[in-house]
């Protein structure tokens, strides 16, 4: 069965990128009717920030992605927090040491530091801890063992480090990228377990992955380069090697990379980017277009599609269709999809929500089909649900007051006659529907040798006390004919006389 972990580190905010890789795991699994586990990596205590961990958790129920194994489900394979798992890590760590594929490492902070500078000095490359420097070092390699044991047995400050073999290559086959080679020079001898006793991410993400039978890891590009260090360590434990898939990454419009530090607000953009899904939540995007968008940014479905369903993104998604190059990230092509997904909304579900906001705002609500009509008029002109209250007032609300700038510009010398000539007409009217009502607006412009212009936007105005808005007809068809003939005359009452 397939089986895929999105293992983040709680460590601040929730990344896009971060949203981005839950999403692939979470596609991928549903896909292929396997299981999406969670396992929050928080053995870095540097690092730890309070209320990151729950603030993960809050997105990933927003956005849907419900793990089959984690911290809140449980499961066969748990604890699912790393920090739970420490003596697992320490047992393998051992393991390797005896196999001489690790080495305890008794160097102070200030013992690095100082070969640095010599490295440095000495014109040589930048220092790493590695073969060509391991013997030069206080570790287990160059130290009696005698030393060593009293070493560990006075509680002396130490770390365990991997021993990268000389003169090898580490070779792995990625979905993304292909066939990816690294000479062992190029890796150091990382370390697999800290002074606190707490696992680094190479030592513990390799032992959950295989202890949780893990059959693909798919994640950031950014852990490419650890590839090596991990392919050895399967290696060392004579454990196979899951399939890897290094996803691209996502880049700011301006081609920088993404940094909290570096954006206040949306408005800032497009420059920048702010890489928190929480202000996404916070702005009002809908949860599946979000999804569907951030599922763009990498992936493609090998035709013009923009717009998905959860669903749609499930059964089309394959690690194949994922781009080696980075995506960029463009907020209008986030604020289209956001309103596709929401122009395709079903009315009654909106229609009951809505009920509810304008409610809260003190608006009465007589009727639920009417109610309806409005919102199946205005939806298509929604960017995000939170404008619905305003952007329908005045269907509930009589105008109070009426846009002076659009009174300067709509409102002529002949506005209040041509209004009253309109009262007149469609007050015969059998039907109150938009095509009579556009009919009545052609023949008053005809009659008075006017454009229709001249009737229609006095008419709105009149109407709505606003300038914009869904079209006329459509609009004063909702409205209805009682609702709109009293409103023409009171705005021809207040208006007309400051002409």
């Amino acid at each position: 069965m397939i089986r895929v972990r999105f293992a983040p580190s709680p460590t601040g905010f929730v990344h896009l990128g971060s949203l981005r890789t839950a999403l692939y795991n979470f596609l991928f699994a549903r896909n292929h009717d396997g299981k999406f586990i969670l396992r929050i990596e928080d053995t870095d205590r540097s690092r730890y920030v309070e209320g990151a961990t729950e603030n993960l958790l809050s997105v990933l129920e927003w956005a849907g992605l419900v793990a089959d194994e984690g911290p809140e489900r449980g499961g066969d394979y748990g604890p699912y927090f790393q920090s739970q798992r420490t003596e697992l890590y320490i047992k393998y760590a051992n393991q390797l040491v005896q196999n001489d594929h690790a080495y305890y490492a008794f160097d102070t902070p200030e013992d690095i530091d100082r070969k640095r500078e010599t490295v440095k000095a000495s014109g040589r490359s930048v220092f790493k801890y590695d073969a060509s420097t391991r013997r030069e070092m206080v570790n287990s390699l160059t130290l009696p063992e005698g030393k060593v044991q009293d070493l560990l047995l006075s509680g002396t400050p130490h770390v365990i480090r991997l021993k990268i073999p000389e003169n090898q290559s580490f070779e792995f086959d990625d979905v993304v990228r292909g066939n990816v080679t690294f000479a062992s020079e190029q890796v150091d001898d990382t370390v697999l377990v800290k002074s606190d006793g707490f696992p680094t991410y190479h030592l513990a993400n390799v032992v959950d992955d295989h202890l949780m039978e893990i059959t693909h890891v798919i994640r950031g590009e950014e852990w490419l380069s650890s590839v090596p260090k991990h392919v050895f360590l399967y290696q060392c434990f004579g454990w196979s090697v899951p399939v890897m898939a290094h996803l691209p990454l996502i880049f700011n419009p301006d081609g920088s990379k993404m940094s909290k530090r570096s954006i206040q607000s949306l408005s800032d953009l497009p420059g920048k980017v702010d890489p928190d899904v929480q202000t996404y939540i916070k702005a009002g995007y809908e949860k599946q277009a979000l999804l569907n968008y951030i599922a763009l940014l990498g992936w493609n479905p090998g035709d013009d599609r923009e717009v998905f369903t959860p669903e749609e993104l499930i059964s089309n998604f394959t690690l194949e269709r994922v781009n080696k190059s980075a995506a960029i990230f463009d907020l209008n092509k986030l604020n289209h999809i956001n309103f596709q997904h929401l122009s395709r909304m079903n009315v009654d579900e909106l229609t009951r929500e809505f009920k509810s906001r304008l409610e809260a705002e003190g608006i009465d609500i007589d009727s639920e089909t009417y109610l309806a009509k409005v919102v199946a008029l205005l939806q298509s002109r929604l960017h995000f649900r939170h404008e619905f209250v305003d952007y329908s007032r005045y269907f509930f609300k009589n105008p109070q007051s009426f846009d002076p700038k659009v009174v300067k510009k709509r409102w002529k010398s002949d506005s209040g006659k041509l209004i009253l000539e309109f009262i007149n007409e469609i007050s015969k009217l059998s039907s109150f529907d938009k095509h009579a009502l556009e009919d009545v607006v052609h023949r008053i412009a005809e009659r008075n040798e006017v454009g229709n212009g001249r009737i229609i936007h006095p008419v709105r105005l009149a109407v709505s006390g606003v300038g914009v808005g869904p079209g006329l007809f459509d609009m004063l068809e909702v409205l209805g004919e009682e609702r709109v003939i009293r409103r023409l005359k009171k705005a021809v009452e207040i208006l007309e006389p400051q002409h």
